[in-house]
């Protein structure tokens, strides 16, 4: 973009202030929330954090529902200069402690109906001052805000100035604080409008939550820069999210969403013919699901990459070929690399680590410069973590996480490939590849399936393994489980199946 705006919300308001009256939130049995009311809403929410004593920089800690109020409590936040940290709801009590004494937040906003002790653990963290809203934006949060006078007033901030602050997932430890800029958030969102060719009678279908990239950034920054509508589910029900689709044109969603309206009868092509572009991300989308989905519907769903420490990085294009197992190209004025152990680039098609930079790369983890300088290499490129190959047109493909590799008796095994084989056989719903100690080989490649009505035997899918994979990358056990351990935003949880199956060759 040309010009960086001074504040993160007096950007998203650009792209609604000429429509005050139009509806911006649309909820089933609730009343509708206009681009004015969540303009006032959010100057009222500001003016509530001033008098509160909250400083520009300061942490706003919010462990919130999905509601109207929740998200006038991240722009009032924008409208401040405070630094937004949401949280994941699930997150237990232990948990939430660990977040309050990291984060050292000004003021903390929770839900009773999830944390009945706010009070206890907001002063065993030393937090000075906090207050609580329910999803039916009812609490003391919601009566000091109503009793509030709107401030208009936006603080001027610089590029660089840290206005968002997510919590990594944690899978490989004690989660990390991500800072996120202007600068990142800005331009992110004016790649994704104009990659997407948002427009202003763009009706969206929000079913996800708002506490992370996906859901708040990503979805509703669209939306919002568009001044387009939102039909705001609170969760995703199927029967909820089929019964509305007629009315969207926009959708976006984890790779579970998608299986679940192919699993429901009644969805086809009927339900979504107003519909012009389905969006997937935040976990690998199966081409068997990609295929299935586009026979079903009549739209080939358009899948993108990204990541909490540099939101969207690449996307399928929207005009021109979306090939299912790819994350499309680089967005504007991002640089993506693929390089080995050393940091040395590699040619297209091979298999390495994914790095990137660009305006949309975060500006380090919290109170954690080591882990910060780890992340990064000397030239500034952000290491991802993730496995991948370019191809010589630059279209990205994802082999896995870097942590997820196994080397079994000296090999490289890439859990992906393996993967793909086995969610092509017929009674296989999803396959998870991980390695588990062994003595001889260091490692083993153990297979864990979640079957697809009748399940194959053992032999069967070895013996179609085998006509497609060398020895060495085929699995050495198979179990099957009902289902696969997932986080909140469909990503399958590896770790928990290492853990659980790390005696599987003892």
């Amino acid at each position: 973009m040309a010009a960086l705006p001074e504040n993160l919300y007096s950007f998203l308001r650009s792209g609604f202030a000429s429509c005050p009256g139009k509806p911006f939130l649309l909820r089933d049995g609730a009343a509708t929330i206009s681009y004015g009311d969540i303009d006032r809403l959010s100057a009222q929410v500001a003016g509530l954090l001033r008098a509160r004593g909250v400083l520009p920089g300061e942490r706003v800690v919010a462990q919130v529902g999905k509601s109207p109020l929740a998200l006038a409590l991240y722009l009032g936040c924008l409208r401040v200069g405070a630094i937004y940290v949401p949280l994941n709801t699930a997150y237990t009590a232990a948990e939430l402690d660990y977040f309050l004494r990291d984060a050292r937040p000004a003021l903390f906003i929770g839900a009773l109906q999830e944390q009945p002790d706010l009070a206890g653990l907001a002063r065993a963290a030393d937090v000075p001052v906090w207050l609580h809203l329910e999803d039916d934006d009812r609490g003391s949060f919601a009566e000091a805000v109503a009793a509030t006078e709107p401030d208009a007033d936006i603080t001027t901030m610089a590029p660089d100035d840290v206005v968002a602050m997510l919590y990594t997932s944690g899978t490989t430890g004690r989660s990390k604080g991500a800072l996120l800029t202007l600068r990142n958030l800005a331009s992110n969102a004016a790649s994704l409008q104009t990659l997407w060719g948002w427009q202003h009678d763009d009706l969206l279908l929000h079913a996800l939550p708002i506490f992370h990239v996906h859901g708040l950034f990503v979805a509703l920054h669209c939306a919002m820069l568009g001044g387009s509508s939102v039909l705001f589910h609170p969760r995703f029900d199927c029967a909820a999210v089929r019964a509305d689709l007629h009315r969207a044109t926009v959708m976006m969603g984890v790779p579970t969403f998608y299986t679940r309206l192919l699993a429901d009868p009644a969805f086809g092509a009927a339900s979504c013919h107003n519909m012009r572009l389905f969006i997937s991300g935040s976990a690998p989308l199966l081409p068997a699901s990609f295929e299935a989905f586009a026979e079903r519907s009549g739209h080939r769903i358009l899948e993108r990459y990204g990541m909490t420490e540099a939101g969207m990085i690449s996307s399928n294009p929207l005009h021109g070929e979306r090939i299912a197992g790819t994350v499309g190209y680089a967005l504007p004025e991002v640089r993506i690399r693929v390089v080995d152990a050393s940091g040395r680039a590699l040619p297209p098609g091979e298999i390495g680590e994914v790095e990137i930079s660009g305006p949309n790369v975060f500006a380090g983890y919290w109170r954690q410069p080591e882990k910060t300088a780890a992340a990064f290499r000397p030239d500034g490129y952000l290491r991802s973590g993730d496995l991948g190959s370019l191809a010589a047109d630059g279209r990205l493909t994802l082999a896995g996480r870097a942590t997820d590799l196994i080397i079994s008796g000296g090999y490289n095994i890439y859990p992906k490939e393996i993967e793909n084989c086995l969610d092509a056989l017929d009674g296989i719903a999803e396959s998870a590849v991980i390695g588990v100690p062994h003595a001889d080989l260091g490692e083993a490649v153990l297979a864990v399936l979640v079957p697809a009505g009748e399940p194959p035997d053992a032999d069967q899918i070895m013996a179609a393994l085998a006509r497609r994979l060398a020895r060495f990358k085929q699995p050495r056990r198979i179990v099957w489980l009902p289902q696969l351990p997932r986080n909140s935003m469909g990503k399958v949880q590896k770790q928990l199946l290492r853990e659980r199956f790390a005696h599987s060759f003892d």
